[in-house]
């Protein structure tokens, strides 16, 4: 009987997994939700693109899940002794400005208040224009650099909001003697490793996120970033030069975290990764298998044996050489606002708790295909794919005075559905076969409406895996790959996936009434999409960034 322990640190909580290695079952779980903000999130009234959250709550976080699942494990008469070792993923890019000993900046008295010192959670969109510069520099003089991340530099990314800092708030830029993402710090972290220098950084989080490729020598050349700013090719020489796959071990875990978490001192840790390409693995990720991870937002995933991957194109979040598998090419895309894009509607303009969404989906439920006569664009946290446009915001087509908050929240859920298919058809027209979509994430387990919606509008079945603690068993997966490596069972990853991933449950069977009406709708969809966001012909294409940029002036808040 061997086991690993898996972590998912998501956006509101993190949660600590054990599973049996031979047969894939999850023998304890337990989550601890983010304090500190709102749900773990710190945000600024006067920048509702500022996203930070505390580097330490993910520490505390981390201890109360683990020994709450070891106890949890315990409960049921098995041993910790057999737990062999440790798998991270986080979300991403989540960078935060550190010490050369690993000790965050918010640690220090000087900068416990400074958010900018805090880690710049991955929704984070304060960088929109370092990251348009960033676009358009590559462009012009290594386009190569965004071959791999679908064409645009993002906001969301670690470019982005490293150079953001040091426009903003140059004394916590300089004060930082490196940046490190989420995905790294906390394997880093449980491993004791005391120099920022001696950490094996993930190849999900700097090829992703980072324009780091084997193919031009790893991060981006120092003349690059001095284009930019001479601070960043500084800061260059103070991270890495080679990233690795989760296949490889970081460290072992020290003494004191041992102690701390009540498991097995000096079993091993696995190299990190980011949440959504975890998941993937833990939904059982494989050639023409469409992986959706739903969340608060949406990432798509799918992996490529190298002799039968795309080749580069436009409109994804990044085709990276071991990202999801090693020895694999995984192509990200995704949404960047789904179950936030719900709770934006039902909290903060309904004002109403987390239980009215249950009475809006019964009611919605009610209601046919185009019924409601509203359509919406699903962009008010920017478009992440196809556009790669963070000044682009949300709309709601089609109200009258009788239009219902349930007629509304429907929309929203189509909204994103179509979002979604437009990132199929981007993938099919580049000659991408997908033989299977696969859901994980917990708004699949919550709301059946969403499903059916989904299935509906991309006239796919669509499957749900029957675990909602998909990402976390696919964390748990990873630390068996780094520690059987190359042992017998385990060195044919393929197999490993498949043998230890979550089945999927229940499958959505598309309506084909709903799916006739639901393609003219999408055809609707296309031409709003089009005209708001890619036709510079059309006039329509600057109405939101104006209404962005006019917001900025009166509020003073240039970001």
């Amino acid at each position: 009987m061997e086991y690993t322990l898996g972590l998912d640190f998501g956006t509101g909580s993190v949660r600590a997994c054990i599973l049996d290695i031979y047969s894939g079952q999850m023998m304890a779980t337990a989550v601890c939700p983010f304090t500190g903000g709102v749900e773990g999130t710190y945000r600024d009234p006067h920048n509702p693109l500022l996203a930070r959250q505390s580097p330490m709550e993910y520490l505390r976080s981390l201890e109360k899940a683990v020994c709450k699942a070891v106890e949890n494990f315990e409960r049921e008469g098995f041993d910790v002794k057999n737990i062999i070792g440790i798998g991270v993923d986080a979300t991403g890019s989540t960078p935060i400005p550190v010490k050369q000993n690993l000790q965050p900046l918010e640690a220090l008295p000087a900068y416990e208040d400074n958010l900018n010192a805090y880690a710049w959670l991955w929704k984070d969109h304060t960088a929109v224009n370092e990251a348009l510069a960033i676009t358009q520099k590559a462009a012009a003089t290594h386009p190569q650099y965004l071959d791999k991340c679908g064409g645009t530099y993002s906001s969301e990314w670690f470019w982005s909001k490293a150079w953001h800092c040091l426009n903003t708030d140059p004394q916590v830029f300089e004060a930082a003697d490196s940046w490190i993402e989420q995905s790294d710090f906390i394997p880093a972290t449980l491993a004791g490793i005391e120099d920022v220098s001696q950490v094996k950084r993930n190849i999900c989080a700097a090829g992703h996120k980072a324009m780091y490729s084997e193919t031009w020598g790893g991060l981006p050349g120092k003349e690059f970033l001095a284009s930019l700013h001479p601070a960043l090719a500084d800061l260059r020489d103070r991270l890495y030069d080679t990233a690795y796959s989760f296949d490889e071990t970081l460290g072992e875990l020290s003494a004191e975290w041992a102690a701390r978490l009540g498991i097995p001192g000096g079993i091993p840790v696995a190299v990190g990764a980011l949440d959504a390409h975890v998941g993937a693995v833990g939904a059982g990720v494989g050639q023409g298998k469409f992986v959706k991870i739903i969340g608060t937002s949406t990432c798509d995933i799918m992996a490529f044996p190298k002799s039968k991957a795309p080749g580069d194109f436009p409109g994804v979040a990044g085709i990276v050489d071991g990202s999801v598998l090693p020895g694999h090419i995984g192509i990200e895309a995704g949404q960047a606002a789904v179950g936030d894009l719900l709770n934006w509607w039902v909290q903060h303009v309904l004002k109403k708790g987390a239980e009215y969404h249950i009475e809006l989906t019964e009611k919605a439920s009610q209601l046919k295909a185009g019924e409601s006569g509203l359509l919406a664009l699903d962009w008010n946290n920017g478009n992440r794919n196809i556009l790669g446009d963070q000044q682009l915001s949300g709309l709601i087509l089609g109200q009258t005075l009788a239009s219902a908050d349930y007629e509304i929240y429907r929309a929203l859920i189509e909204a994103t559905a179509f979002g979604a298919l437009k990132i199929i058809k981007l993938l099919e027209n580049q000659g991408i076969e997908i033989r299977e979509i696969i859901t994980t994430g917990g708004i699949g387990h919550k709301n059946e409406l969403f499903m059916q919606v989904y299935a509906d509008i991309i006239g796919y079945p669509v499957k749900r895996v029957q675990n909602p603690q998909t990402v976390a068993i696919g964390a748990a997966i990873m630390a068996a790959v780094a520690v059987k490596k190359g042992m017998e069972g385990f060195t044919d990853l393929d197999k490993v996936v498949e043998n230890l991933s979550v089945a999927s449950d229940k499958t959505y069977t598309p309506n084909p009434e709903a799916h006739v009406v639901y393609q003219q709708l999408f055809s609707l969809y296309n031409k709003l999409h089009d005209a708001f966001g890619q036709d510079r012909e059309i006039k329509l294409y600057q109405v939101m960034k104006t209404l962005i940029n006019l917001r900025n002036e009166i509020t003073n808040n240039r970001y």
